[in-house]
Formats: structure tokens, sequence, C-alpha cells
């Protein structure tokens, strides 16, 4: 699992530097990146890397788009499965609202905060 992680950083990277932080590739990575980090538990860091990159999808990809409703449901479970999550300001009935599809196919685009207290 390190090493996978090690290499989903440095793609990210390369990705990054070769398109820009805005292109949709290279936030696919940086989800990837963050799934990774899930994986072995690492759900603080996670829950950052995904703050840092929703607002980027919002703006470069749209709010309903399927790559910034992926991050908004993936920062859900990094928020529901860290520890920590109490300290922070994070309405985690909204984003898991924002990232679920109803089973009558409905998307919410309510807003989403990742500021702390």
């Amino acid at each position: 699992h390190d090493e996978a992680l090690v290499l989903k950083r440095e793609v990210h990277a390369k990705w990054a530097a070769k398109l820009g932080v805005s292109h949709e590739r290279t936030i696919l990575s940086s989800v990837g990146v963050a799934i990774a980090l899930q994986k072995q538990g690492l759900w603080d860091e996670a829950k950052t890397l995904l703050c840092d990159q929703l607002p980027v999808a919002r703006r470069s990809l749209g709010a309903d788009h399927n790559l910034t409703l992926k991050i908004q449901r993936s920062l859900a479970v990094a928020i529901a499965n860290n520890p920590y999550c109490a300290r922070y300001n994070l309405r985690l009935n909204q984003v898991r609202a924002n990232a679920a599809f109803t089973r009558h196919g409905l998307i919410s685009t309510q807003a989403t905060t990742c500021s702390k207290q």
C-alpha cells in the first residue's frame, strides 16, 4: 500500500506540472491519492486533500460534474471515518446529500464547507 501511495503521489505531481492543477486528469489523480490515503487509514490527510480539491473541481468542472460529486462522496467517507472529525465545522449530512444520487436520480448542488473551527 505504501508503494502504491508513493506512485499515485508521483503521478499526481506529474499531471499537475504538465496540465495544471485545474485539469480534469489532475483532479482525478488527486482523488486516487485521497482514496489510497483512506485505504491506509490516513483519514485526516485524505480529508485535507479532498477539501483542497473540492473548490478546484467546482470551479473547473462545475458543481454537478461526476468528478466533483466523487470528491464530495470521498470527503464524506473521510470525515465519517476520521476519529477527530468532531473538531471540524463540517456539515457531514450536507456533504453526503450533495454527493449521493437518490433513488430518483436527483442531485443536490448545495455548497459544502471544509473550514476548521
